[in-house]
């Protein structure tokens, strides 16, 4: 008998009898409890695999049978999940189904990169562009990207202002552009600024035109009595460009504010702009005082241009015009221009039949426009709207039958590759390693892997992938009540925000385990988060990587961002805090409540007291005590941490109770607890996070035939020490990722 076969034997006689001693008494033809029965029983090879996925999922969960019921032992679950297993991913391995991916649209996120590296604009295109909806908790899934008439609209829209952008053929007519600070009026000090600037602002603007611009920066705050006047220092691109005493006093002599102007030729091309008030005089001790020149920077304003005198020789313009026409001979010039662009906008190689379109808009624009530059403005809007370049589309090889199993080309591997870890299109060295059949051979690829990692661009795996999982995205948007919290302010938002980034970014470019997320005894701090956290010995605006070893903090679970998002304004919830976790950490999120079950007043529980108070009588209703018995323990192990991230011992006089206990009697006592219990469930963490990136790589939902490659991805891992490169590397070497179905 083959293993395969013994294998079938052993699982159809452990589940035959698991389902008659503990399970039929609810999911049977009658009862059929949760929908769901498993009457009629006989061989586990012909009950469907998303039958035997979900019986797996609840098993290993510990949710079924419920608490209070007749469970089989230890033992028993234990060889019935490892059977259950080889089972299902021996019949995926013998018949795989990576799905057929619907066509996807390019969201505003991949636009805007997309757009960056075609053409080296690095301006925010995709504003104007409809909102993306979301699915499976991703705004890059193909099925909910759908397309409008406003979408068409605006492609277009976009697409003229970045081709006049691009070429330089605007009318320069004067503008004011006005950037504020997101961190607010703050103390920090920020990378692009000297160590000793605070109170600043750095952004960045594309000056169109060689020409005279206009800089009015408007400060305020208070000079300290006895002081001299703050000095503002302007910089552009990390060079100063003027130094000047900002003396602002009002009336009292002491505080005010003020705009400088600063009048300067710049030219055209996208730049970074600074300013920030130097330090040397910012603490008088030798009087014995300790009190700061309050001053920082309110907005910036950019005028312009004045005096333009052309479009100048931007790097956008040098990447487009790969040649310059000779007499007689523009066409052929342009056919060059247009046959390299589209190559890369359209992420494959490119033939007579996509240039010809594009020639005729050329020589229309051309015509209408009054010269060469003018028809290849035109011909590139005409790139920027092509459904070739908006769309991600994957053809099959020609003569396969419906339903047949085949490997992506490695044009459409480049574009998988570059869209999962960029957020954007292939570089050239990922479509020439295509073009030369080579990027699927597995040592190249493991290089391009690796390099692409490295890359700043994959920072997109922090901002759109990170940044919808852990629900970082909802930080800006999260406004404490300001009565309850007041020393909460923006500086203090954009700390929390930008310590979770710093750790993650941390986290993959160190390659570090995926269980640090979880366990790690470090963050990233500056003074001001660190005085908020309680730690000492942290000093300037800088963040930097500080110890927490010996605190009750560790990993992301107590970091400010991820303790406010998963909070009401006016108060902690256990309940979000616990089905965050569930959700994003263990793969097991509760269902939604009853439809006929009151949700808990915002402003229940005024103390942590009353507000356990609330959720016991909450429980008190049967429908809800089977999800919040298992809800709630998780989320109160987090109560010494109040709605905005503060440790606290007491609140309101009373004590912080920080404990619960699970439906199998584990006791989850604080922060600690937590950690605890999210380590002795290291396959269901592993498991979640490789399901929601390969959610998130792939652009669409898991199904039970991907659970699988779940599964083969959580193996891979545990051999390489959970490294994040492995974890990468292994959702990319999946069926799912590499292969795909041909449509019925």
């Amino acid at each position: 008998m083959s293993e395969q076969a013994e294998v079938l034997v052993e699982v159809d006689s452990l589940l035959k009898d698991t389902v008659q001693r503990y399970c039929l008494t609810c999911h049977n033809d009658r009862t059929n409890t949760a929908d769901f029965s498993l009457s009629g029983l006989s061989s586990a090879s012909r009950m469907p695999a998303e039958v035997l996925e979900k019986v797996l999922q609840k098993l290993r969960a510990g949710e079924m049978p419920p608490v209070g019921r007749l469970r089989p032992d230890a033992e028993t679950t234990a060889t019935l999940l490892v059977r259950l297993e080889q089972l299902l991913d021996a019949q995926a391995s013998v018949s795989p189904n990576p799905g057929a991916p619907a066509i996807h649209r390019l969201n505003r996120a991949e636009y805007r990169n997309a757009v960056r590296d075609l053409l080296d604009l690095d301006l925010d295109h995709a504003r104007d562009l409809p909102a993306d909806d979301s699915g499976y908790g991703f705004d890059n899934i193909g099925d909910v990207l759908t397309v409008s008439p406003l979408h068409i609209e605006k492609y277009v829209s976009a697409a003229r202002r970045i081709s006049r952008l691009v070429v330089g053929t605007m009318v320069p007519r004067p503008v004011v552009e006005r950037y504020e600070s997101p961190r607010g009026k703050s103390e920090e000090a920020l990378d692009q600024l000297p160590p000793n600037a605070r109170g600043g602002i750095v952004f960045r603007h594309y000056f169109p035109f060689d020409a005279e611009y206009v800089l009015t920066v408007r400060v305020g705050g208070r000079r300290a009595s006895g002081m001299p006047a703050p000095r503002l220092d302007l910089r552009m691109n990390g060079r100063r460009v003027h130094l000047v005493d900002a003396d602002f006093s009002g009336e009292d002599g002491n505080q005010g504010s003020r705009n400088f102007e600063f009048r300067m030729s710049v030219a055209a091309g996208d730049h970074e702009i600074g300013a920030g008030f130097l330090t040397e005089f910012a603490r008088i001790e030798d009087i014995g005082a300790t009190t700061l020149n309050d001053v920082s920077v309110d907005y910036v304003l950019v005028s312009g241009p004045f005096g333009a005198t052309g479009p100048g020789e931007t790097t956008s313009r040098r990447r487009l015009f790969v040649c310059r026409p000779e007499l007689g001979h523009e066409e052929r010039c342009a056919r060059q221009i247009l046959g390299e662009v589209a190559r890369r906008a359209y992420r494959r190689p490119v033939t007579s039949s996509d240039i010809d379109p594009l020639l005729e808009l050329y020589q229309l624009g051309r015509i209408e426009g009054g010269g060469f530059e003018a028809g290849v403005e035109m011909a590139l809007s005409g790139v920027l709207v092509s459904p070739n370049f908006l769309f991600r589309t994957e053809g099959a090889p020609p003569g396969l039958a419906p339903g047949s199993v085949y490997p992506v080309s490695d044009f459409d591997l480049a574009s998988r590759l570059s869209f999962f870890l960029w957020s954007s299109i292939p570089d050239d060295e990922l479509l020439d390693l295509a073009g030369q059949g080579r990027l699927s051979d597995t040592e190249v690829l493991a290089g391009q892997i690796k390099r692409m990692l490295a890359d700043p661009k994959a920072g997109a795996l922090v901002d759109n992938f990170a940044g919808q999982w852990l629900h970082l995205r909802n930080v800006a948007d999260w406004t404490p009540d300001p009565e309850l919290f007041p020393g909460f302010d923006e500086s203090l938002r954009y700390g929390f925000l930008r310590e979770t980034q710093l750790f993650l970014e941390h986290l993959i470019r160190e390659d570090r385990s995926v269980f640090e997320l979880i366990d790690a005894d470090y963050t990233f701090l500056n003074e001001r988060l660190a005085e908020f956290y309680g730690v000492e010995g942290v000093r300037g605006g800088y963040f930097r990587r500080v110890s927490t070893e010996g605190t009750e903090r560790g990993g992301i679970l107590t970091q400010g961002s991820i303790l406010m998002v998963t909070s009401y304004p006016t108060r902690t919830s256990p309940v979000l805090r616990g089905k965050w976790v569930l959700e994003n950490l263990l793969g097991a999120p509760p269902p939604p409540p009853p439809p006929d079950v009151p949700e808990l007043p915002d402003r229940a529980g005024a103390s942590p007291g009353s507000l356990r108070e609330a959720l016991e009588q909450h429980r008190a209703n049967p429908a809800c005590a089977v999800c919040h018995a298992r809800l709630d323990p998780l989320g109160f192990s987090l109560e010494s941490f109040d709605a905005v991230g503060a440790y606290r011992l007491a609140e309101q006089g009373r004590p912080i109770e920080a404990v619960g206990v699970l439906p199998d009697g584990t006791v989850v006592d604080g922060p600690r607890g937590l950690r605890g219990v999210l380590q002795a469930r290291q396959v269901e963490f592993v498991e979640t996070v490789a399901e929601k990136l390969l959610t998130y790589a792939l652009g669409r939902g898991l199904t039970s035939s991907d659970r699988p490659a779940v599964r083969q991805i959580r193996r891979q891992v545990a051999v390489h020490d959970y490294r994040f490169s492995t974890l990468v590397a292994a959702v990319i070497d999946s069926v799912p990722f590499r292969f795909r179905r041909k449509p019925e």
